[in-house]
């Protein structure tokens, strides 16, 4: 069992319907058919939607994919209409809402690795390949790949694991031509990203993507190369064979496995509520990626 500990009821606005609650993000649609993505605070960890909300997180993940679909937009089209509020919507979600082109959504997580770690180092230690891409011998946690790798995998429901498949299994489920059109903008899109990151001492390990067809052109969406979606790792401390530190929830995750939260992850239990010391750290290491990455300060 998991999911949302507690689910949120969701606010409802004149002129906006209510599509879906996400693990973070709220949507709705306007009276013009468009859809209203709302990011709300909330964190998730181990498939579960923890109880505990991180100040600003909606906010920062919000400005920092903007920041990216600016420095993307000669590669990519991407899903920003407008930022503007829409009327009757609460101030709370000023700074964490985008009107955005509704698209017809491509069912899968579009990931790219450069580095190796996380699932994909489960796999290569089994098999020496990653989604069936074989790789060579020697590498170990961190280490940097030969060269990026399209790594798709399914997406799934909240509370799910999302599972890697091969690229062969993407081609089947929606057509060569929008596979290879996935894989190519994904590959161009983190090589981009992987050298303005790294200017900024800040390797960019891997990330997903999200893309939806407008017509038959394809267009980036949703989050893009933020702390939830991507591995950022400090530069000046990278060294391959152990764990990284990372500009993410990893205090969260620490915490939950740790004797002091008295989770049994392995348990059918929802995690307990995050201590402060938890919330104000992880909500540091977010503003610090924001900062480092776009050389502004948060306000």
């Amino acid at each position: 069992m998991s999911g949302f500990v507690e689910k949120p009821e969701p606010l409802q606005v004149p002129g906006l319907v209510h599509l879906h609650t996400g693990k973070v993000r709220d949507l709705y649609q306007n009276e013009a058919g468009d859809l209203v993505m709302v990011a709300s605070d909330r964190i998730s960890a181990y498939d579960w939607v923890l109880p505990t909300e991180i100040p600003d997180k909606g906010r920062v993940l919000t400005q920092l994919s903007l920041w990216w679909f600016d420095r993307l937009a000669d590669l990519i089209p991407n899903h920003v209409i407008s930022t503007e509020l829409p009327a009757g919507a609460p101030a709370d979600w000023a700074g964490r809402t985008l009107i955005c082109r509704s698209l017809r959504m491509v069912p899968v997580e579009c990931v790219a690795r450069g580095y190796l770690t996380g699932s994909g180092l489960v796999e290569y230690e089994e098999s020496r390949t990653v989604c069936g891409l074989a790789l060579p011998e020697g590498l170990s946690d961190g280490s940097e790949l030969p060269a990026p790798i399209f790594t798709p995998a399914t997406k799934a429901a909240v509370g799910d694991h999302d599972e890697n498949v091969s690229y062969e299994e993407v081609a089947r489920q929606v057509g060569a031509e929008t596979a290879a059109q996935l894989r190519q903008s994904t590959l161009a899109i983190y090589s981009r990203a992987r050298d303005i990151a790294r200017d900024r001492g800040i390797i960019l390990a891997d990330t997903k993507f999200e893309f939806g067809l407008d017509g038959d052109g394809l267009v980036l969406a949703d989050e893009v190369l933020t702390p939830d979606s991507s591995r950022f790792w400090p530069a000046d401390t990278w060294e391959p064979g152990r764990a990284q530190p990372s500009y993410d929830k990893q205090f969260v995750r620490d915490w939950l496995t740790s004797p002091a939260s008295g989770w049994d992850r392995g348990s059918e239990q929802p995690p307990p509520a995050l201590p402060q010391q938890v919330v104000e750290a992880t909500r540091a290491k977010y503003l610090e990626a924001y900062e480092l990455l776009t050389g502004k300060t948060w306000q």
